[in-house]
C-alpha cells in the first residue's frame, strides 16, 4: 500500500473561517507496540481497546491568510494558551504537510481539553493527536475532500500516526490493530483498522480502571524508549513474540477464553517493562506500588477465581481490566485494597469505547 493515496489531488474549495470539532479517546494496548523505524512505523503489530470516559475534545478554528512562509497557529489548554505544546505540533505539521496541502493557508486556534485530568499521569499524546487529526480531516471534507466515513476515518488513523504511533489505534474501536500481521486482513503499518474478526460476548462492555500510582514526568520517555530498541539485544525475539500474541489473540477473542487472554495481556506488559530494563542505558519505570498492586491482583485472583488481571503502559500505572460480568465486586476490591497505592488514593474507572466522533 502506497502512502499517495492520502495526497489530495483535487482543486480545494476556500472558505474564509470557521471551526470543526472532534473528540478521541485513548487506547491501551493488549499487545505493546515498543520499537519503531522509519516514519513513525512499527516494527510489530498491536492491539488495544478503545476507551470510552478517557477523551480528548479538540475545536480547532480555522482564518483564511493570504501570504505564509510557516504554519500559523495557537494552542489553548482548558482555555489557556499552552505554548509548551506548540513546538511538538509544529513538528506535526511539517511531517503531514504534503497530505494535507492547505496548512499554510490558514491561522489555526486549537482549543483543547481532556475529560480525565491533565496531570493524572494518563498519556494524553494519543488522545490528544487522535482528535486534532480528526479536525484536519473535517477540515479536508469542507474544503471539498473525500467525505466517505471509511475514506477519512483511515486518513485521520494515517495522519494521527505521524504525530504519536499510539494514536493510530484512538480512531476506531472497540479493538483496534495497528501495525502489519499476516494473520489480520488489511492490517498496516500506516494506520489502525478495526479489528475484523468476531469478538466473542465475554469482551463486550469490557472495564479498565487505571490506577494512578505516579503523575510526574517519567524519567525517560517513551520516543527516548522506542529508540533504545534499535540495540536491544532482545529486540528481535520481542518483536516475533509479539506477533505470535495477536495471533492466538485471533482464537481468543472468538471463542471468549478469557484465561488465556489473562495469560497474553499480563505477560506483555511485564515484557515491554522487561525490554526497558534490557536496555542500554536500562531504566524502570514501575514503582514499588505497581509491584504491590500487581501482587495484590494475582493473590486476589488465585483467592476469588476472579477474571480480573492488569496492564501497564510505558509509565507506573496499572490498567485494571475486568469483564463487565464482574464490575461490582472488582471495584469494590479496587477501593477497599488497591487505592491504598494510588496517588492520593485516585483512580478512573473506564470501560471500552467505540472510538472518535466529530461533532
Amino acid at each position: 500500500m502506497s502512502t499517495k493515496q492520502f495526497i489530495p489531488t483535487l482543486d480545494f474549495t476556500t472558505i474564509e473561517n470557521g471551526s470543526v470539532s472532534a473528540q478521541a479517546p485513548s487506547n491501551i494496548a493488549l499487545v505493546k507496540y515498543w520499537g519503531k523505524y522509519g516514519a513513525q512505523l512499527p516494527q510489530n503489530a498491536s492491539v488495544s481497546f478503545t476507551l470510552s470516559a478517557c477523551r480528548t475534545e479538540t475545536t480547532m478554528h480555522f482564518k483564511k491568510i493570504t501570504t505564509a512562509t510557516d504554519f500559523s497557529f495557537e494552542v489553548y489548554l482548558d482555555g489557556s494558551r499552552e505554548e509548551g505544546f506548540e513546538p511538538k505540533i509544529k513538528k506535526f505539521f511539517q511531517r503531514i504537510e504534503q497530505y494535507v496541502p492547505f496548512l499554510k493557508d490558514y491561522h489555526f486556534r486549537i482549543e483543547t481539553k481532556n475529560t480525565f485530568p491533565h496531570s493524572s499521569g494518563i498519556a494524553s499524546s494519543a488522545s490528544g493527536m487522535g482528535a486534532l487529526a480528526l479536525c484536519l480531516t473535517q477540515l479536508e471534507v469542507l474544503l471539498g475532500g473525500d467525505n466517505t466515513k471509511a475514506y477519512y476515518t483511515t486518513k485521520a488513523s494515517f495522519l494521527a500516526r505521524l504525530g504519536s504511533g499510539s494514536a493510530s489505534r484512538s480512531i476506531e474501536g472497540p479493538l483496534v490493530v495497528w501495525g502489519n500481521h499476516p494473520n489480520i486482513e488489511h492490517s498496516s503499518n500506516f494506520f489502525g483498522i478495526g479489528y475484523p474478526y468476531s469478538i466473542h460476548s465475554n469482551f463486550s462492555k469490557y472495564q479498565d480502571t487505571i490506577l494512578l500510582v505516579d503523575k510526574g514526568e517519567k524519567q525517560v520517555s517513551s520516543t527516548v524508549g522506542h529508540d533504545l530498541m534499535n540495540n536491544n539485544p532482545y529486540a528481535e525475539a520481542r518483536y516475533k513474540t509479539a506477533n505470535s500474541n495477536l495471533a492466538q489473540l485471533i482464537t481468543i477473542f472468538e471463542t471468549g477464553a478469557i484465561s488465556e487472554f489473562i495469560k497474553i495481556v499480563e505477560s506483555e506488559a511485564l515484557q515491554l517493562h522487561g525490554m526497558m530494563m534490557a536496555s542500554m542505558p536500562y531504566f524502570i519505570l514501575m514503582k514499588p506500588n505497581t509491584l504491590e498492586i500487581i501482587d495484590s491482583i494475582w493473590r486476589y485472583r488465585k483467592e476469588t477465581g476472579s477474571k480480573v488481571c492488569f496492564t501497564l503502559d510505558a509509565g507506573a500505572n496499572v490498567h485494571v481490566l475486568y469483564p463487565y460480568s464482574e464490575k461490582a465486586a472488582v471495584q469494590k476490591f479496587i477501593a477497599t485494597s488497591l487505592a491504598q497505592y494510588c496517588k492520593n488514593g485516585e483512580y478512573i474507572h473506564d470501560a471500552v469505547g467505540l472510538g472518535a466522533t466529530v461533532q
